[in-house]
């Protein structure tokens, strides 16, 4: 056995010779269950703007205090060693959530459903994959290189967990009681439960009840004819902008400034005076809204920024890339290796033959299952991505924390390298968009599970758990969040659907009904009026009316267009009642990349716009990729995340003035900032509005009428939500949720 001299001696606060309860039941079950929940909410978050927040924290805030709860009531309280397995179940929800709002849902933009299996077989093999995969790297990047990969998401999530100890924790440390610990900890997570229930009463009173405008909104004449500002005043992306800080939240609000304020007006102003349409558009720009000229036009330049802001993220780590791969195929089994040398608790892995067995397996399954569309190639793709990108992401995310990681340029290039595999192939049909989409889904999420793995492998080896336990925890983590997203993600498109009638964008349309086997019925609310089952044409050209999925009566009639609620074009039921679209914005991206290498349909110069854009940025030294996502988003999205970023800014400049913060370094403030109450409370703002919106969604279809009534009411009697003064009238709520963010963020000065 080779010495191991040169690993840096770490005490963990638990020693490895202390037994004390870690993974039971209680814990593990928690963690599931906060696990779905977290998870349900960064899915809704990652539909709306592309990007999701670490749960770790607010994880084990909340199972400390429900554990301390049942220890009140007459229960055992729990020990920082069962915590520790409850936060990293819990945290596979966010990962995974992140993995298949990027890529799943361009299934529904390429032209076909998305199937419950499709989703729940891509999210559990993923998530799977990518954790097994990480195991024999553990003891490489956890312990070998503990001094030089920091993994700041977990190492904060150790520190939250040791200062929040019991005593039966603390004893077996060798630590004495601190005075104020329990009630520290308590109004942390009151600040947590706080935020949640702020979130989610904001949320229904003002989407379900319709207390007032969701979207204030002002447009603009000449010279800016068809610019407009507008801001979606939800708790969820104000808490979004505070977590993630003024730098990337002001970057992706000026994209959104650039598309709405420069590039729509400037459309206008050239194009309104063309005679004809300009491709890819369909009318003419002088007849077109300004959600027209982004739909038409737009959206293109900002996968074209999206794309190659990604590669360059990709690019510039390619160093790192290296470095990551050599090392962890340098340490590939020294793990088990040390667990049989070793018999220490807390250098124990899964042992190396069912790592290897279990990854096999998942390949062999990948290859098999039809929904996948996969076929042999493809799921050596998938091996040998997986393994590259799981490598790279779990050193990464020790480097540059899982924020930073860059996901999403790893999916860009699995995907640009599979579809031209499949190009060369010859393999350029519709079962080859799925294929290819499968590929990059499953390395995406595997990508981000390895990140995530990584990070609570670092604090269980900064409080002393044991790895195999916590890797236990984290597998079953992963399978209930993939049974439980699948479902939501389609029933959140589902409730946004828009059934658009024929005569209104396709009259007169028809099609040889023989040649359709698929049949399908109307979802969500507008299946209260129409029960009937219908024949369902998947349409891949514009002859006639523009593409998509539609419905077709017997006798071979379109009925209807089926616009999905995932990036679909239309806004409003027949009824004239509002539907909430979800943009999706990477999943857009993994859609484009697909078709226009397969097809070569797509609109390049627009997109060599927004790649010009993207390097222009980095030139002037400003990461493009979150520029290029503002870029692509509605405006009203991303300026809620630059409100969140401006307070966290403020906050954090005052709060660094004190005399207790001026010694600490920036990266010691930084440190700060991230367990600070502000953003536990945006914590709490973000799943208590998320989750709101979910419930709001699932139960569309059943509350129909009742919408139908509030809204009517609202429309004519509540100047908050109607009238020339409602945009002004919805900041006074959107403002006292802000000022509680800040007064809660400030810290107290000593007395």
């Amino acid at each position: 056995m080779p010495k191991e001299t040169s690993s840096p001696v770490v005490r963990p606060y638990i020693p490895a010779s202390a037994q004390i309860p870690e993974l039971s039941i209680r814990a593990l079950l928690m963690g599931v269950i906060l696990g779905m929940v977290f998870g349900a909410s960064s899915l809704y978050l990652v539909l709306k703007v592309g990007l999701t927040v670490s749960a770790s924290i607010p994880v084990a805030v909340i199972a400390i205090t429900l554990f301390r709860l049942f220890n009140k009531m007459g229960g055992k309280d729990s020990t920082i060693l069962e915590n520790s397995i409850t936060q990293t179940a819990g945290s596979a929800g966010e990962s995974l959530a992140f993995g298949l709002g990027v890529t799943m849902p361009a299934i529904l933009i390429l032209g076909f459903d998305l199937e419950i299996s499709r989703v729940m077989l891509v999210g559990g093999l993923g998530g799977l994959l990518g954790i097994l995969m990480m195991i024999p790297m553990r003891r490489t990047m956890i312990v070998e290189q503990h001094n030089e990969l920091k993994y700041p998401e977990g190492t904060a999530c150790a520190a939250v967990l040791m200062a929040a100890a019991t005593p039966t924790s603390r004893e077996a440390a060798g630590e004495t009681a601190q005075p104020g610990a329990q009630d520290d900890a308590g109004k942390r997570a009151a600040i947590i439960f706080g935020g949640f229930g702020i979130g989610l009463l904001y949320k229904i009173f003002n989407v379900a009840f319709k207390g007032w405008k969701d979207t204030p909104e002002v447009a603009f004449g000449a010279p800016l004819k068809g610019g407009s500002l507008g801001a979606e005043v939800s708790p969820e992306l104000l808490g979004v902008g505070y977590i993630i800080g003024p730098r990337i939240a002001s970057v992706m609000a000026a994209g959104g400034v650039m598309s709405y304020l420069l590039l729509i007006p400037m459309i206008k102003f050239f194009g309104d005076a063309l005679s004809v349409p300009v491709s890819p558009g369909t009318k003419l720009i002088s007849q077109m809204a300004p959600h027209d000229i982004r739909s038409a036009y737009i959206l293109y330049i900002g996968a074209g920024a999206v794309a190659a802001g990604g590669l360059v993220s990709l690019v510039r780590a390619m160093p790192t890339i290296w470095r990551s791969l050599s090392a962890g195929l340098a340490g590939m089994g020294k793990g088990a290796a040390a667990t049989i040398s070793a018999p220490l608790r807390t250098d124990q892995d899964i042992p190396m033959k069912w790592v290897v067995i279990g990854c096999l397996a998942i390949i062999a399954i990948i290859t098999v299952a039809t929904p996948l569309h996969m076929n042999l190639l493809g799921a050596l793709l998938i091996l040998v991505f997986g393994f590259l990108f799981a490598t790279v992401s779990s050193r990464l995310t020790g480097e540059i924390g899982s924020s930073s990681n860059p996901i999403s340029g790893m999916t860009v290039a699995t995907l640009l390298f599979t579809c031209l595999i499949f190009l060369i192939m010859g393999w350029t049909g519709g079962q080859y968009y799925v294929t290819a989409l499968s590929v990059g889904a499953i390395v995406c999420i595997a990508s981000s599970n390895a990140g995530t793995t990584s990070q609570d492998l670092k604090t269980g080896y900064l409080v002393g758990s044991t790895p195999k336990y916590q890797q236990y925890a984290i597998l079953a983590g992963a399978l209930s969040s993939a049974l439980i997203l699948g479902p939501i993600l389609l029933k959140l498109n589902d409730a946004g659907t828009v059934y658009v009638p024929a005569a209104q964008v396709a009259p007169n349309l028809s099609t040889d009904v023989s040649k359709l086997t698929e049949s399908g019925q109307l979802q969500g609310p507008q299946a209260e009026q129409d029960k009937g089952t219908y024949k369902v044409w998947q349409k891949m050209d514009t002859v006639g009316g523009p593409a998509g999925k539609y419905f077709v009566d017997n006798a071979g009639k379109v009925v209807y267009l089926v616009d999905p609620g995932i990036n679909g074009a239309y806004n409003k039921r027949p009824d004239g009642s509002e539907v909430k679209k979800y943009d999706a914005p990477k999943a857009v991206l993994m859609s484009y990349i697909i078709k226009g290498i397969l097809d070569r349909q797509l609109p390049w110069s627009l997109v060599l716009f927004g790649v010009m854009i993207a390097l222009v940025l980095e030139m002037a030294g400003i990461p493009s990729l979150a520029f290029a996502v503002g870029v692509y988003l509605p405006l009203s999205s991303s300026a809620p995340l630059f409100v969140g970023g401006m307070i966290r800014w403020w906050v954090d400049r005052r709060n660094n003035k004190l005399e207790h913060n001026k010694h600490l370094n920036e990266e010691e403030k930084q440190a700060a900032g991230d367990r600070s109450s502000g953003v536990l409370l945006a914590s709490g703002y973000i799943a208590g509005g998320a989750l709101a919106g979910i419930v709001i969604a699932f139960t569309a279809g059943i509350l129909t009428n009742f919408d139908k009534a509030i809204g009517e009411w609202s429309t004519k009697n509540n100047p908050f939500f109607e009238g020339g003064n409602a945009d002004a009238l919805s900041l006074i709520p959107y403002a006292l949720i802000i000022l509680t963010l800040y007064w809660v963020a400030r810290e107290k000065k000593p007395a």
